[in-house]
């Protein structure tokens, strides 16, 4: 039925021919008509053309990205003015401050890059039954003392990499597990009070109070 249907518009007159047909399966889709003049066509734009003029009126027409074409007349980026950069000479001078933070992240000669010499001279880590006298005033103070120097060591070895220098990645790495080994310490000190407090505080809870043993 359906290559019948083909053939049968293969043999009208004026129709396509045989090799430009669709395979017969899609001839249920055939809505097209056979003569090509009278297909409807129309422009891209669908505005009309102004009357006795013959030209376009839109300003936005033919404006692309891609072709980088803008429109035919200047649009403001903003309604206010965009402010001018003022030179450095006429910034206001800022004194310079000795102690101020950020000095922390650099070594005590206040260099960019922190020499070998200076990473090797370091002692050992705290062990933990050094940490277990301590406080808990002291360990939180010993903890952000490392943390302060692992920010330094990690800034030297930003400008390390920066100026491609290739020496002392082995002291600031030795530095570094130095201090990493202290902070496990601290917070192994600090995980066995916590565990301390909460048997303490079970023991309160059943009745037990240390006054009634001294007592006996």
């Amino acid at each position: 039925m359906q290559r019948q249907s083909i053939l049968r518009l293969a043999r009208q007159p004026g129709a396509y021919p045989l090799a430009d047909l669709p395979p017969p399966y899609l001839a249920p889709s055939l809505h097209f008509p056979l003569n090509r003049s009278s297909v409807q066509t129309s422009n891209f734009s669908s505005t009309a053309p102004a009357a006795g003029q013959g030209r376009d009126l839109s300003k936005t027409r033919g404006v692309s990205a891609i072709h980088r074409t803008g429109p035919k007349h200047k649009l403001g980026v903003s309604k206010y003015p965009l402010p001018k950069p003022v030179s450095p000479e006429k910034l206001e001078q800022r004194e310079a401050t000795p102690d101020h933070g950020l000095w922390g992240f650099f070594p005590r000669d206040r260099t960019a890059l922190a020499s070998p010499e200076y990473d090797n001279a370091c002692g050992r880590s705290w062990s933990i039954q050094e940490l277990r006298e301590k406080s808990w005033e002291d360990l939180h103070s010993l903890w952000w003392v490392c943390l302060k120097e692992r920010n330094r060591i990690a800034t030297s070895n930003m400008e390390r990499k920066r100026l491609k220098a290739g020496y002392g990645e082995w002291e600031a790495e030795q530095r570094m597990r130095t201090i990493k080994i202290t902070q496990y310490g601290i917070k192994h000190v600090l995980r066995e009070r916590w565990y301390a407090w909460e048997d303490a505080q079970k023991l309160y809870e059943k009745g037990y109070r240390p006054q009634d043993e001294e007592e006996i």
